[in-house]
């Protein structure tokens, strides 16, 4: 019996010496793993535990070569996702591979891949609250100091994704994935704490990550909605459209959070706003008003919120903190086109951007004091010369800016919110026709209406339906919407007789309208292609392809497959604003039938009647 006793005090004396440690022991859960190619930064990110204070205290960075490499463990740790295997084109950093390393004990493995000429020693790491972020990039704060905050162009270089490939496990859907959920499917595949080998089949995919914006949720104000995410947010012109009264903003580079996306939220009794995914790299918000000259995006001093609001009922008292003063002022000469006003202040300014046809306003809500002698003598004799600053009531300013109707604007907010900088870029003019300069005075707008293709070119075939038949018909009907609102339309042809380019062209010129709009069905070779698009060349043809674009996109139950800058002949060769609109795809069965219907063919030219008339408003 002695002994017996002793044995199960022995036992226990064990048993509780590993006791403390089993229960101090802190598990470090890693639930997701991302790459964020905007700032460069990995993020590993665990459940929420007591206390993560001993996790990652020291990184211990190991260097090899052949190939250049590094890695870090993560001590106490459990990947709770499938082992990750990255190859990444974000330069510098080559692939990078995370699983479990160990698991008595727990360890898990980060192995980064570099490119020869990068820095090891660039890499960073921090810890904040359950992530840990590793920073790939040093960047160098003035590089990325200045942020775009407003665009005149709906198309832009600096519109692009950043690829990725990703190693995953195979994943059979119930139904397709969403380019959010294919996304989060790729990174992190939802599992338990099991291990990966209970994923055998794994496949590389390849991904396109939108790296500029994430647009998270939106709040309600009485006077507009106030929009939130992570990254710097850029408006584009806004768009009015009519059939209700509307006005659109479209957000580039940005990806919208899947909660929110093609949900109306309403802002009082008689208007609305809604938000989707307009195309795979742009957001669009459409605010449904009968007040749409009176609504202007309003930027945050650190430009991660954004309130799109009636200028009018804002309550300027709810923007801001601080008051702010301007106290340096600088001009810039790019090239022959192209000059930039820089304002400098001393604390960050909360700003909104109002542009209209002749002119930029910029409501600068919370600043008060400036030197109307250095602003003058400053921007004297250069673009800026008829600039003017002006006090708002209580507490504000606004700085106009007049512009020619063919300007192209861009605004700027420093990273810190106590610069901006505005970017003005004239259009280069095509040297019109000397008969241009005749064209009639005190009448109504000219517009020159192109069906494309006719007679012995039949344009785009499927059995017995040709695209000659549908771009006349189409036109005819543009042309009696327009004529019933009192423009003046030219037809480059009203029978199924052929033209040459030239002709129409010619056309075109001796009747010297003041834009051209060439009419036109698609083709493709993959039956399941579908959608809308619009063309135009030279610039100054831009504005128009977006107006009429818009109408047609909101207004045609299709795919948008957005705008193109195409050297097609007819919008080359011509001296006014001139679009070509393809109106569908009649390779595609459903959408054949469609346009070959009367409803979609009449929806087709109200649509383009509608583009028409938001351009001129904006052009008059």
């Amino acid at each position: 019996m002695k002994k017996i006793i002793v044995f199960i005090t022995l036992f226990l004396a064990i048993i509780l010496s590993f006791l403390p440690k089993a229960l101090c022991e802190e598990v470090f859960k890693i639930t997701s793993a991302n790459f964020d190619t905007a700032n460069s930064i990995i993020v590993l990110t665990a459940k929420d535990t007591y206390s993560t204070e001993s996790i990652m205290k020291d990184i211990k960075l190991v260097k090899l070569e052949n190939p250049k490499r590094a890695y870090f463990d993560i001590d106490s740790s459990i990947l709770t996702i499938p082992k990750q295997d990255w190859t990444l084109n974000t330069g510098g950093i080559k692939q990078v591979k995370i699983n479990q390393f160990t698991t008595n004990p727990n360890i898990v493995r980060c192995v980064l891949y570099f490119s020869d000429d990068y820095n090891v020693n660039n890499l960073k790491f921090y810890k904040i609250k359950n992530n840990i972020i590793i920073k790939i990039k040093n960047n160098q704060y003035s590089n990325d100091y200045y942020q775009l905050t407003y665009r005149d162009e709906h198309a832009s270089s600096s519109d692009f994704y950043e690829a990725l490939t990703v190693t995953s496990p195979i994943i059979e859907p119930t139904n397709p994935p969403n380019v959010v959920e294919q996304i989060q499917q790729a990174f992190n595949t939802a599992t338990s704490t099991q291990s990966t080998q209970n994923y055998p089949k794994m496949e590389k995919k390849s991904l396109k990550l939108n790296t500029q914006f994430y647009l998270k949720d939106i709040s309600v104000k009485p006077y507009g909605i106030l929009i939130n995410g992570f990254g710097a947010a850029t408006i584009e012109k806004p768009m009015i459209l009519q059939n209700p009264t509307r006005i659109v903003y479209d957000i580039p580079n940005t990806l919208t959070s899947q909660t929110i996306r093609n949900k109306e939220f309403k802002i009082n009794e008689t208007e609305t706003a809604k938000i989707g995914q307009f195309e795979m790299n742009k957001a669009r918000i459409v605010i449904t008003t009968n007040n749409v000259n009176d609504y202007i995006p309003v930027f945050s001093s650190d430009n991660q919120s954004l309130l799109l609001a009636n200028s009018k009922k804002i309550d300027k008292s709810s923007l801001f903190s601080n008051v702010s003063d301007i106290i340096a002022y600088n001009k810039e000469k790019l090239n022959d086109q192209t000059n930039t006003m820089i304002l400098s202040f001393n604390h960050p300014i909360v700003h909104g951007i109002e542009r209209k046809n002749n002119c930029l306003n910029i409501y600068l809500y919370n600043v008060s004091k400036f030197s109307e002698e250095l602003f003058n003598s400053t921007f004297a004799n250069s673009v800026f010369s008829n600039a003017k600053i002006s006090l708002m009531p209580q507490i504000g300013m606004t700085l106009s800016i007049p512009l020619e109707n063919d300007s192209l604007v861009n605004t700027y907010l420093g990273a810190d919110g106590k610069t901006l900088k505005i970017k003005v870029k004239g259009v280069k003019k095509v040297v019109k026709q000397p008969a241009i300069a005749n064209k009639q005075k005190g009448g109504s707008k000219k517009i020159v209406i192109d069906a494309g293709h006719g007679g012995s070119d039949y344009g785009a075939l499927r059995g017995s339906i040709n695209e000659k038949d549908i771009t006349l018909d189409v036109a005819k009907r543009v042309k009696t919407l327009l004529a019933k609102q009192g423009y003046t339309v030219v037809m480059t042809r009203e029978t199924d007789k052929y033209l040459s380019l030239q002709e129409r062209c010619d056309i075109t010129e001796a009747s010297q309208p003041d834009i051209f709009i060439s009419i036109h069905v698609n083709s493709s070779v993959k039956p399941e292609i579908t959608g809308v698009e619009t063309h135009y060349y030279h610039q100054e043809s831009l504005a128009l392809a977006q107006t009429v674009h818009a109408a047609i996109a909101s207004n045609i139950k299709s795919n948008n497959r957005g705008l193109f800058k195409s050297k097609f002949y007819v919008i080359n060769h011509t001296t006014v604003p001139a679009i070509l609109c393809e109106i569908g795809f009649i390779s595609n069965d459903k959408e054949r039938d469609e346009l070959n219907s009367e409803k979609r063919k009449q929806d087709t030219a109200k649509s383009i009647q509608e583009g028409v008339n938001n351009y001129f408003k904006q052009y008059p």
